[in-house]
């Protein structure tokens, strides 16, 4: 671990738990994933700087409603969700820019009870540039900014301020690229994170007609192909592979089964990829498909049942009015 003050003078701290062997974090994931049956890859990988870049692209496409209908709702309930919390400190999982979290810290400030903000990110940069943005925003506030990858850092995270309650943030549906064994586990994570008078915020998309959640997925202007097709490059940089990213095809579609929509990347031809880092050879047929993301999709009984495996009591449902996307307040069992 390694921490500093961050800058001189200002009620910054930033601590990395990035240790030099947590890059071999790409290279275990790819080892495990092309040698499967079913070749996979985990979709955190998509977001190196390009990929990043992409993603906001797609934030912003007709098609693409997550971003737009979860902005709506924190609009609309921010000041409410401030009064029910009576936050002092928000942490945010996967904070990137803080872009709709300001919508979060200007409530609770203008509530009055705002004093540290605890973003955890693996960009260190833009840790550290979103510090330096928000102390100047928000006068007195803290941030105790943390480096790391959520799914195996949580326990940087620092104690709770005494004296106030805890809201913890995980927007975006970006719970729902876990399996649901996989989900409930990191859920419990979180919930040992909170105490009795502590929430965690979490955003899902729900389920929908089918051919709205493709069309998300998979835009009339080929922004999410690219994106899918970038986590090829970031292996053939990192790990010295020779994909032709060309030589793949985007697909996306909705499992009514799982109810979640899959990214995969089908081999336009038989061909075999050398992965030179890991001495690996990965032969896909014609027509083989790899996946890339799955993106799960909520009912309220779902989200529900998954909260109250981790420990959790869903307190608050919050939608958008055409009920494309909710935001859930959530506290532990224990007390209530």
């Amino acid at each position: 671990m390694q921490t500093d003050a961050g800058i001189a003078d200002a009620p910054i701290k930033i601590e990395s738990f990035l240790a030099p062997g947590d890059e071999r974090s790409l290279a275990d994931d790819v080892l495990d994933g092309l040698t499967r049956p079913f070749k996979e890859l985990p979709p955190k990988h998509f977001y190196d700087t390009r990929g990043a870049e992409l993603f906001d692209r797609i934030c912003d496409l007709p098609e693409y409603y997550p971003t737009r209908a979860e902005r709506a709702i924190l609009r609309e309930q921010a000041q409410r969700i401030a009064a029910l919390t009576g936050a002092g400190e928000l942490v945010e999982l996967g904070s990137g820019t803080a872009a709709k979290t300001r919508v979060l810290l200007d409530a609770l400030h203008s509530h009055g009870s705002l004093r540290r903000y605890v973003p955890i990110d693996v960009t260190e940069a833009m840790v550290r540039d979103c510090a330096a943005d928000l102390v100047g925003e928000y006068p007195g506030l803290q941030v105790h900014g943390v480096i790391g990858d959520f799914e195996r850092h949580l326990d940087g995270v620092p104690e709770p301020l005494a004296g106030g309650s805890r809201l913890i943030a995980f927007l975006g549906g970006t719970i729902g690229n876990f399996p649901p064994g996989s989900r409930r586990r990191f859920l419990r994570q979180i919930a040992s994170l909170l105490r009795p008078q502590d929430h965690l915020l979490m955003g899902t998309d729900l389920v929908k007609d089918p051919e709205v959640l493709e069309a998300a997925y998979d835009d009339s202007a080929g922004v999410t192909a690219e994106f899918n097709r970038n986590v090829l490059h970031v292996l053939n940089r990192e790990l010295d592979a020779d994909f032709d990213p060309a030589a793949f095809e985007h697909v996306a579609l909705f499992d009514r089964q799982h109810e979640w929509i899959e990214m995969r990347l089908r081999s336009q031809r038989e061909q075999t990829v050398s992965v030179k880092a890991l001495a690996l050879s990965v032969h896909f047929e014609q027509g083989e498909e790899m996946r890339t993301e799955i993106s799960a999709k909520f009912t309220r009984g779902r989200v529900q049942d998954d909260l109250a495996a981790a420990g959790l009591e869903l307190t608050h449902w919050l939608t958008d009015p055409d009920g494309l996307f909710a935001l859930t307040l959530s506290q532990p069992l224990e007390g209530r």
